[in-house]
């Protein structure tokens, strides 16, 4: 008897329409060129230096880590 097994919820792949994808693509623009704005003082805070978060904001968009678009 084969049995099926089904795998959590987290780990299926989801499907995007165009638009979902297009609208956390300019999410991902907009913070990262907040985080390009920031004060040393408030980079800090974060952990951050300049040097990272200016890497950051130069980043292409496609560029972003798949825990980021949910």
């Amino acid at each position: 008897m084969a049995t099926t097994l089904s795998r959590p919820a987290a780990l299926r792949r989801r499907r995007f329409s165009v638009f979902s994808l297009i609208m956390q693509a300019f999410a991902v623009r907009r913070q990262r060129r907040q985080l390009g704005e920031l004060s040393d003082h408030q980079l800090a805070d974060l952990g951050l230096t300049r040097t990272q978060a200016e890497a950051e904001s130069r980043r292409r968009l496609w560029d972003a880590p798949h825990y980021w678009i949910s």
